[in-house]
C-alpha cells in the first residue's frame, strides 16, 4: 500500500502475538511501512480505520490485542494544482528512489505568493511525474528546501519509501547539510549559534531570534579564510530553520554578504554569498551512505576575489 497512490486501497490488519499491547497508531506504523506515523494518526482521525470489533472509542493511543482485526482504507491522493513546466535540472544523482539536484541562483524551490510557477516543484512534477502525491499535496517529493538566491544541493524524494526515510534522517540530523558563506568582517573563530528563531515581531515575512517563543536552531561554522573585509566560512545545519543561516550570522555581527534582508547590502555581492556545497544521507532503499558535493558557482568565486579572499579546493573541506 502506497500514500500516493491514484486509486483506493483496503487491507485488513490482524494483531500478531507480537504486536499485542502497542498503541494502535504504532501497530499500523509498523504494518504499513511507507506511511509515518503523523500520516497513519491522520487516517484514524479521518475514520479510514475502522475496528472489526467492538470498541468505545477509536484514537491513535488504542491499546491493540492478539487477534483484533483493523479494516484500513487510503483514499487517492489528492492532485497537486502544480503545473507541470519542463524547465532544466541540473541533476547530480537520479535513481528510482531520490533525485540530487544542484540549485541555481535565482530559482524559487515551491509556487507562493509572487512566485506561481516557474519554480523547481514545476520543473519536477515535469520530470517524474510520478512525484505527485509523494509526502504532500503542495511540495510533493520536497524534503527540505533552499532560498531562491541561495545555490546548492537538495534531495528530493521520487517515493513514499524515500520520502518517509529521509524526513526521518532530517529530524534525527543524519541527513548533513554543509555551506559555504562569505561573510562580513574578519571572523578566525569556529564555533556554534545556538539561537531560538522565530517570525520576526513586526516584519512577518523575516525570521529573528526570539529567546523566549523562538524553535531551536543550532548552527556550526568553521573559518576558512577571513581579512579584515570579510570570512569565508564553512557552515554546518544541526537544524534548519528558515532563513537560519542567514539570521545567525547577523545576530553575531558577520551578516552574509549581499543579503538585504538581514543587514548587509554593501554592493560587494548582488545576492546572499550562501551555497549548500555537500549533502550527506543514507541511501533511502539500500542503507549506503550518500555523499554529494558541488562548488559553489561563478558569482560566489568572483565574490571572493572581490574581497580578497581565496577560492579553495572545496573537495578537500572536510568537517573537523
Amino acid at each position: 500500500m502506497k500514500p500516493s497512490s491514484s486509486s483506493i486501497q483496503k487491507t485488513v490488519l490482524v494483531v500478531s502475538p507480537e504486536q499485542a499491547g502497542k498503541r494502535l497508531d504504532l501497530f499500523l506504523t509498523s504494518e504499513l511501512s511507507e506511511f509515518s506515523r503523523t500520516q497513519i494518526q491522520s487516517l484514524i482521525q479521518k475514520g479510514n480505520v475502522i475496528p472489526l470489533f467492538r470498541v468505545k472509542v477509536m484514537k491513535a493511543g488504542l491499546v491493540v490485542l492478539e487477534g483484533q482485526s483493523f479494516e484500513v482504507t487510503i483514499p487517492p491522493a489528492a492532485k497537486t494544482d502544480i503545473k507541470a513546466q519542463p524547465l532544466a535540472l541540473d541533476i547530480v544523482f537520479e535513481d528510482s528512489n531520490i533525485l540530487v539536484i544542484n540549485k541555481p541562483v535565482g530559482l524559487v524551490v515551491h509556487p507562493g505568493a509572487g512566485n506561481p510557477d516557474q519554480t523547481l516543484m514545476n520543473a519536477l512534477v515535469a520530470h517524474c511525474p510520478d512525484i505527485v502525491g509523494v509526502g504532500g499535496i503542495q511540495r510533493p517529493g520536497l524534503v527540505h528546501r533552499l532560498d531562491k538566491d541561495t545555490s546548492g544541493l537538495l534531495v528530493a524524494a521520487k517515493s513514499d519509501l524515500a520520502y518517509k526515510s529521509l524526513v526521518k534522517q532530517l529530524k534525527t540530523r543524519k541527513l548533513s547539510r554543509e555551506y559555504l558563506g562569505i561573510v562580513k568582517g574578519h571572523l578566525m573563530d569556529n564555533g556554534t549559534v545556538d539561537a531560538p528563531l522565530g517570525r520576526h515581531a513586526s516584519a512577518r515575512k523575516k525570521m529573528a531570534v526570539r529567546p523566549e517563543s523562538g524553535r531551536t536552531a543550532v548552527t556550526h561554522f568553521a573559518s576558512l579564510e577571513s581579512n579584515e573585509t570579510a570570512s569565508l566560512l564553512h557552515l554546518k545545519l544541526e537544524t534548519g530553520r528558515t532563513h537560519q543561516i542567514r539570521v545567525h550570522m547577523a545576530f553575531i555581527k558577520h551578516p552574509i554578504l549581499g543579503d538585504s534582508v538581514y543587514g548587509e547590502d554593501s554592493g560587494k555581492a548582488e545576492r546572499q554569498m550562501l551555497h549548500a556545497f555537500r549533502l550527506s544521507f543514507q541511501h533511502p532503499k539500500t542503507g549506503t551512505l550518500k555523499t554529494f558535493w558541488v562548488p559553489p558557482p561563478k558569482d560566489f568565486i568572483d565574490c571572493l576575489r572581490q574581497v580578497n579572499l581565496k577560492a579553495l579546493k572545496w573537495e578537500k573541506i572536510k568537517w573537523k
